[in-house]
């Protein structure tokens, strides 16, 4: 069989077994496992030999996988995993979303604006989208319906801000892209912090004109003496300790990612015990789930691995990139042209899911169209977050909508996602035109 047709059948039968909801880690794994067996098994012009694309396809996965998982760089995904549930279970980002509320509860849409900033830090410390709009749902609108808010920008901030974690540091998507593509771990957290923020502020400069013009959509919160505010901030503390610890050591070039993990890791338990904040019951809680997220994790991880294999000894790869490289069009189109089946894949499928799936195929493009790698991460990061929250089956919303159950129709969930999806697509359009927002920090590493 022609290599090319073997995998282009291949991603056919990979996106029949998602769309009938078969674990996209299996999917990779059975078809890169079978389609290496084709590959080598059943040459182009010979016949088929089982036995000889059996003992080829069984050899990759007992070398492969396992030297892949062994790699130092991939170490630092368990610990910022490990990190982010301590600081959870410890309360430390509870204390964020306490200390936003307090200081900006007076402004016009006070409690939406505490929401992106409590949603963006939860969402970077526990790694899932999904887990941050399920958890803030839970504290966040119930306090913004108390306060008379529209249920649609209520429900719609957390929904759309819990996508912010994948982008601020430290974000294991980025970790992940950075092993897949060969490219810096370090420069890739760093690239993702400004576009992260300015995502943060642009969603909170949105709800603040809202609220004004339309006061009755997100009415101010009760006063709240100084005093108050000073004692909130008393819990942010913990939060920007690690913070520096792992992204300062990271800039500084004292440690490496790798290392800046395991010392933000090991800080987050001496805070939660020095704190007080950690008993036995909380630190069993963090390290189940943990080792729950990393299972998922490497499962994905190893599922990708080998589904690498089966797509490099196809070459549709190479094929992909010849054919986008002789259109006849400008770059930009042809990334404009992923970004649909980004946000297409989003609608059902989770992100990390999707990075690994369509790195294989889409990281050669991109380099081909000469745009750099550390720069696409976020771009690439950007649109997988948005695919999260796009109708009509944008899973973040339905997670929120198990949440709010009854309170809030799924409809108005949808109509309140629309203006911050408009507010993402402004973000990707600025971060597209002036690829420096993304690439300064980044250099500041390479210059140091």
């Amino acid at each position: 069989m022609e290599p090319i047709t073997l995998g282009s059948w291949g991603l056919m039968a990979m996106l029949a077994l998602i769309a009938i909801r078969v674990p996209i880690a299996f999917c990779m794994a059975f078809i890169g496992f079978f389609g290496i067996i084709l590959a080598v098994g059943w040459p182009a012009g010979q016949e088929f030999d089982l036995e000889r694309g059996f003992d080829a396809a069984w050899a990759y996965i007992a070398f492969e996988p396992f030297s892949f998982i062994a790699n130092f760089p991939i170490i630092a995904v368990p610990l910022f995993l490990m990190m982010g549930y301590v600081a959870f279970h410890a309360g430390f980002t509870k204390d964020i979303y306490y200390a936003a509320r307090v200081w900006l509860s007076q402004l016009n849409g006070g409690l939406a604006m505490a929401s992106v900033a409590g949603c963006a830090m939860f969402a970077a410390v526990s790694g899932s989208s999904l887990a941050t709009a399920a958890a803030m749902g839970k504290l966040a609108v119930p306090e913004m319906l108390r306060y008379k808010y529209h249920p649609g920008i209520a429900t719609g901030v957390v929904a759309a801000s819990g996508t912010l974690g994948s982008l601020i540091p430290p974000s294991i998507l980025m970790v992940l892209y950075g092993i897949f593509t060969e490219e810096s771990i370090g420069q890739l957290l760093m690239a993702g912090l400004i576009p992260g923020i300015m995502s943060a502020a642009i969603y909170m400069g949105m709800v603040w004109i809202r609220a004004t013009i339309n006061p009755e959509l997100a009415p101010k919160a009760e006063s709240v003496s100084w005093a108050d505010r000073i004692i909130a901030l008393k819990g942010v503390w913990s939060i920007l300790v690690l913070f520096m610890i792992v992204m300062g050591g990271i800039y500084s070039g004292i440690v490496t990612p790798t290392e800046a993990a395991a010392a933000g890791c090991a800080g987050a338990w001496i805070l939660g015990f020095v704190t007080g904040r950690l008993n036995k019951e909380s630190s069993k809680d963090a390290a189940i789930e943990t080792a729950k997220q990393v299972a998922n994790v490497f499962a994905l991880v190893l599922g990708a691995k080998i589904f690498v294999g089966f797509i490099a000894l196809t070459g549709v790869a190479g094929t992909l990139t010849g054919w986008a490289t002789n259109l006849d069009v400008e770059p930009i189109w042809i990334l404009l042209s992923l970004s649909l089946v980004f946000v297409v894949l989003g609608t059902f499928m989770d992100p990390l899911g999707m990075m690994l799936l369509t790195l294989p195929v889409v990281t050669p493009v991109i380099q081909q169209l000469g745009y750099d790698l550390v720069w696409f991460g976020v771009i690439m990061v950007k649109f997988l977050e948005i695919g999260l929250i796009t109708p009509p089956v944008g899973l973040n919303v339905y997670v929120l909508k198990g949440v709010v159950g009854d309170a809030v129709p799924l409809e108005t969930i949808f109509k309140g996602i629309l203006w911050f999806l408009a507010m993402d697509v402004l973000t990707l359009v600025v971060l597209i035109m002036w690829p420096e927002i993304s690439l300064w920090l980044p250099q500041q590493i390479i210059g140091n």
